[in-house]
């Protein structure tokens, strides 16, 4: 087995098949060619040699034959493997965004007093009710899939494109979030990086929901040569709010995605509020 695991060939039989007539050769040196003994020795090495190389080609193909599948079988283990990784990734997402909705909306109409109270906490009830629906729905279409044994990798849902990126901003005024997105002259993008912008932006936006409550935040994608640029900017915390932290893993996972496209991603403070920026190669075609 190789370090990550790959089956190797190690075709041991042509090994076997060189030294025995090799063997065989150092025995007729020492007891030479002359008389029937020679003679005799000469036959059993030639006869040794034919039957050796024989049965060494017929092993080998049955010892290729029996590597192959052995990697074949590899390469689908490593295949599902990098389905269910990819499908762990889309439930964080999922499921950080939605309960980060579900937080901050709960937590916005309490803070409500006055007449307004009770209908703001009505309208909360109803927009919390709504996304967990949604979650809830969306984890169980990939809990199916998670499931399924020897299933065959299938789309959850259409893959995310940069045409998603106003409906994922607008579900965030649900929290209070005022939040814009402006998508510039980008042109032709790879749908591996356009999933990554979506990613990123609802993971800046989840984020902006726990640390800075309903406050403003502006998303930017834009092009810088054969790279597409993404900006998520909020104006700062709320005065009096309490940030509400989650799991710790969401910007670990957002830079293991990134780096898998050789990009690069910086997330820190910027002036009052708090900036998010990535990086992602995407050389135009052509």
């Amino acid at each position: 087995m190789a370090p990550d695991g790959r089956p190797t060939w190690r075709p041991w039989l042509s090994a076997v098949a060189v030294s025995v007539p090799v063997a065989l050769l150092l025995c007729l040196m020492t007891a030479g060619t002359v008389g029937p003994a020679g003679t005799l020795l000469l036959t059993l090495i030639t006869t040794t040699a034919v039957a050796a190389l024989l049965w060494a080609l017929i092993g080998a193909r049955q010892q290729r034959r029996v590597y192959e599948d052995r990697l074949t079988a590899w390469a689908a283990e490593r295949a599902a493997a990098a389905e269910r990784l990819r499908i762990a990734r889309e439930l964080h997402d999922l499921v950080s965004h939605g309960l980060g909705l579900v937080t901050v909306r709960a937590a916005t109409a309490a803070r409500v007093t006055g007449p307004a109270g009770e209908a703001e906490r009505a309208n909360a009830l109803s927009d919390i009710e709504q996304v967990g629906r949604e979650t809830t729905a969306e984890l169980r279409r990939m809990l199916d899939v998670l499931r399924a044994p020897g299933a065959e990798p299938a789309p959850l849902r259409p893959p995310d494109t940069l045409e998603a990126l106003p409906e994922i901003v607008r579900s965030t005024t649900a929290a209070g979030l005022a939040a814009t997105v402006e998508v510039r002259k980008v042109g032709e993008v790879p749908p591996g990086v356009q999933l990554a912008v979506c990613a990123i932006v609802r993971e800046g936006l989840s984020n902006t929901a726990r640390h800075a409550g309903p406050t403003c935040v502006h998303v930017t994608v834009d092009r810088d040569g054969d790279a597409i640029v993404v900006e998520v900017r909020d104006a700062g915390p709320r005065p009096g709010w309490r940030p509400r932290p989650g799991a710790g893993h969401g910007l670990d996972g957002l830079r293991e995605r990134v780096s898998m496209l050789d990009g690069a991603l910086r997330a820190g403070p910027a002036g009052p509020g708090f900036q998010l920026t990535a990086r992602l190669p995407a050389r135009r075609s052509g």
